[in-house]
This record gives structure tokens, sequence and C-alpha cells, in this order.
């Protein structure tokens, strides 16, 4: 835990030192955020912030992962892989919906189908890689379910890294919540004496930490896609790496409710013929629609994604 919690730290620092050269970068080369006209109208004074600003956490991240978590370690490229693989989608996707480009993003069905293939490699390599083909269930132990783990590890990775796309509409939002999900799987891998795993786990967390710092409202850079897809499948990754991803619709709460709000707006609106169940989904624009200001929304589910992840570590110790 020394190792993991002090390269964790030189983490936060590798990216609060990139941060800035980056942002000056993304400047440069304009890479301004659009800004939907159906979302909020106080988010129009974000126009032309810069993007892409996941660069600075997958890019930390595999520098301070090449040096200390590496050598006599190579089951560490599964989840450095899948962030890298994730990111540099998330870029490509990102590029689309710049200020002034026509282009209206990667379609839904391109994206998925890219996610789905970095995905299942992911997932055939913890089946057949790593043996992985059981859950964990708290209080009563450990089963093998076979070949049914690879859908379910699939599902799990698509699902998380679109999870965390969708709760990724504020400044600090999915970086905080994502950050507080990272730092719990790192306890239940030191529990499990995952060395490699708790390394990886903190690195992360000090990587979005120093991204956090240039993401703080109001933001200097979003971390776009390139960000949010990467952030998600990989805690997907690692939570199915510790065996106990059935806890992970609890540590990742947060990113469950937001896209529950997402599905249950859209279900409503087609049964009651236009009807709507919210001010506006995701959650986090409803309550800005009733008043909560912005760092009120974020602290706050910050504090229950902080509850659900001490939560989800009880039960792990069970």
């Amino acid at each position: 835990m020394r190792q993991a919690l002090a390269v964790g730290a030189f983490s936060f620092l590798v990216a609060l030192g990139t941060g800035w050269p980056v942002i000056l970068l993304l400047r440069r080369y304009r890479v301004g955020k659009r800004i939907s006209s159906e979302g909020p109208e106080r988010h129009l004074a974000k126009l032309g912030t810069p993007t892409m600003g996941g660069l600075i956490i997958f890019l930390t991240v595999v520098i301070a992962t090449i040096p200390f978590n590496l050598v006599h370690r190579y089951s560490i490229f599964l989840p450095l892989g899948t962030m890298v693989g994730c990111g540099i989608l998330g870029a490509f996707d990102d590029t689309m919906t710049l200020t002034g480009s026509k282009k209206a993003g990667m379609t839904a069905r391109l994206k998925f189908a890219w996610l789905t293939a970095i995905a299942l490699g992911a997932a055939l390599v913890l089946y057949y890689g790593f043996e992985a083909r059981s859950i964990n269930v708290p209080f009563l132990g450990k089963y093998d379910i076979g070949l049914w783990y690879i859908p379910i590890a699939v599902f799990a990775i698509v699902g998380f890294a679109n999870a965390v796309n969708l709760t990724d509409g504020l400044d600090t939002l999915a970086g905080g919540t994502a950050a507080l999900g990272f730092t719990a799987y790192g306890v239940i891998a030191f529990l499990q004496q995952q060395a490699f795993l708790v390394t990886f786990s903190f690195t992360v967390v000090g990587a979005t930490l120093g991204f956090l710092w240039y993401n703080s409202h109001p933001a200097m850079v979003f971390m776009g896609d390139t960000g949010s897809l990467a952030l998600g499948a990989t805690l997907a990754v690692v939570a199915l790496m510790t065996g106990w991803w059935l806890l992970l619709p609890l540590i990742g709460g947060v990113f469950v409710i937001e896209t529950g709000s997402v599905m249950a707006q859209v279900a409503y609106f087609k049964l009651t013929h236009g009807k709507r169940l919210l001010r506006m989904s995701p959650l986090h624009h409803h309550f800005e629609l009733i008043g909560w200001k912005e760092t009120q929304i974020t602290m706050r589910f910050w504090l229950a994604g902080m509850a659900m992840a001490m939560l989800g570590i009880a039960l792990a110790l069970s």
C-alpha cells in the first residue's frame, strides 16, 4: 500500500505538470467544446472550453505505470490497454464535436461497436488468460458462472464506459466520482493482496485528481469522451479483476443512477406520449433546472458516491 500511495501522489504531480501544457496545446489547435442547445442555458457560457482533457489522465497513468508498475507485472497491460484503447476511441469522437466542426460526432452505432470490440477483447483475456470466471457474493461466497462470465464482462465494460460518459456534464462530477470508485477498488485489491492492481488504482486516482485541479469550477478543460470512456471502461475492468464486480453498481452508484435517469426519462416520454418524468436528464440537469448550483450538485453527488463506496468496501469485507 505504501508504494501504491506514493505512486498515486507522484501521478498527481505529473498530472499537474502536464495539465497546463496540454491545455495550451488544446487551445492552440482550438479543440473547444461544442455545447448542445438542448442543455441548460447556463452551459452556453462554457462554449469553446478545451475538451479532450482526458489526455492528461491517461498519459499520466502511462507515464507513472511504465517505471513503477510494469516490471514483472504484465497483468497490468489489461487495465492499461483498456484505458488507452478507450481513450483513443474517445479522442476520435471528441475531434468530431468541436466548435466550428460540421460533424456531430461519431455515430452511436459505430462508437458502440468499437467499445464492444475493446470490451470483448478484455473479457476474453480475463476468462482465458486470468481464468476469471466467478462471481463473489457478499456473505455467501464465490461461485463459478462459466461462459456466462464473458457476456457479463462485456456488458459491464461497455455499460460503465457509457455511464461515466453520461455523468460527465458538470465540472468535476465524473472525475470526482470516478476517483472514489478507483479508491474503493484499490482498497479491495489491497485486501486481496493484489499489489499491482492496488498501485494501478491509486495511479488512476492521482492522475484524476491532478486533472480535477484544472477541471474545478469554472473548468479550464473538460475530460470529454477521451476521459469518460477510458475511466468508465477501466473501472469495470479493475472491478472484474478483483472478482467483486457484483458490487460495481453500488460502488459506481452515481453512474448507475445517472444512466437510470436517462432510461426512465425516455421510457416515460414514450409511454405518456410526450410527458417528462424529469425536467431534463441526466439527473444532474434536473437538479440544475430546479435551482441547485453546479457546485452544490457536484458536492452532493460526491458525498453520495463516497457513502456508496464505503458500503461497497464493507460488503467486500464480508
